[in-house]
């Protein structure tokens, strides 16, 4: 009964599998400027190599001897960061629908489309269909669709809490009492989910905002905890800020819209208990018809955003693509950069997620690490527009997006 249940909400299971590589296989970058991090300084002229998905060697040209008979890109007047991550997206649109028997090339087009012209390695999935997500994977990770690597998270819903965006005749998880939300965090990660996903507030249209019970998100993150996964929450106002405050929820999934800005209290919790954003902000940039309310409301959003950074707090890119179709980075980093340094955009996008989830060879352009890169028209210290400027898409030494 409860797989029928978490099928029929979208709601996503995982299955180990590991990205296939070729025996061997190696790959050259040359002549590129390479920030290893957000806060190194450039390398000009560089050489970086890749074989079996694990980055090689990396130096000046001078320094490293390229080896013979193998593929080399030419990456003059480019510059190469790390590969990039988006931790809030959605594989619920018709083209996924059916994945395990549709064809590679439709799939592969529309994930260029979404996800990996854009630059992204690694995604964290909020919340899609399994009969549709999974057979994705499985061939994403075969190297038949090429794609990103993808994380999971389960959704659970307050009691009475069926957002109007999503259809009526969908059910959803909610859950009304702590035993509950344990019951269905224990049932989620028993099937290999990657984290949780709570709506502490769930969005109701002209009626009040439905909130979750902190007792009841506490039970749910002690069950994810106690098994080493993190926990989202869409908060959508004050009150499903302080729940996910209270509860040890790890990641806001997005800033709270109708929340004027955060209070002392919360940023002083939020620092102390290590707890992540994810900014979404071009979100709001597309569910308000009004052009004066949109503007209000992503001034908001951006005003938490740099409160919040400012505070110290750990700062994650994401855009609810799936739900949006706004694919094109280009208006997140703008909006994101009213408050934050070209560095700290692109650790959000780079070594933020990769230290926070814990993937430890991510994230950095370093020897031993994985040959996870972004390949850039610019230098996006220089402009942070140029971070949507994507030549090569590099997942574990495989090309797995090239500019036209």
């Amino acid at each position: 009964m409860i797989r029928n249940l978490l099928r029929a909400a979208f709601f996503l299971f995982v299955i180990s599998e590991t990205w296939a590589t070729a025996d061997a296989q190696t790959l050259v970058l040359t002549g590129g400027t390479v920030y290893a991090s957000p806060e190194a300084a450039p390398l000009a002229d560089a050489v970086i190599i890749a074989t079996n998905g694990v980055i090689t060697a990396i130096g000046s040209r001078s320094e490293v001897q390229i080896p013979a008979d193998i593929r080399v890109i030419d990456c003059t007047g480019k510059t190469i960061v790390a590969g990039f991550w988006n931790s809030h997206v959605h594989f619920t649109e018709p083209v996924w629908r059916n994945a395990g028997a549709a064809p590679a090339v439709t799939l592969e087009a529309h994930m260029q489309e979404m996800l990996t012209r854009w630059g992204f390695t690694s995604v964290w999935d909020l919340g899609s269909d399994p009969d549709d997500s999974l057979p994705l994977r499985r061939r994403v990770n075969s190297g038949e669709v090429p794609g990103p690597n993808i994380f999971f998270a389960g959704n659970m819903f307050p009691k009475g809490g069926h957002p109007v965006y999503i259809p009526r005749e969908v059910p959803l998880p909610e859950v009304a009492t702590p035993e509950e939300a344990a019951k269905l965090s224990r049932d989620y990660l028993a099937m290999g989910l990657d984290g949780i996903k709570l709506f502490t507030g769930a969005f109701m249209g002209d009626r009040p905002v439905v909130n979750m019970e902190p007792a009841v998100a506490r039970a749910a993150v002690d069950v994810a905890h106690g098994q080493g996964k993190p926990v989202f929450a869409h908060p959508q106002n004050k009150t499903g800020v302080d729940t996910v405050i209270e509860a040890g929820v790890d990641v806001l999934a997005h800033t709270a819209s109708s929340q004027s800005g955060y209070t002392p209290e919360q940023l002083a919790r939020f620092k102390s208990q290590g707890i992540a954003l994810i900014p979404t902000l071009s979100l709001f940039t597309t569910v308000v018809l009004d052009p004066a309310v949109t503007e209000r409301v992503v001034a908001a959003a951006v005003g938490q955003l740099k409160q919040f950074s400012d505070n110290g707090g750990v700062v994650l890119f994401g855009t609810d693509i799936g739900f949006i179709k706004l694919y094109d980075t280009s208006r997140e980093v703008e909006l994101m950069h009213r408050v934050l340094g070209e560095r700290q955009v692109l650790a959000s996008l780079t070594t933020n997620p990769a230290t926070y989830f814990k993937a430890t060879n991510k994230g950095r352009v370093e020897k031993g690490f994985d040959a996870d890169l972004a390949v850039l028209d610019g230098d996006p210290l220089a402009d942070v527009r140029n971070l949507a400027k994507v030549t090569y898409t590099i997942r574990a030494g495989q090309v797995i997006y090239q500019k036209p």
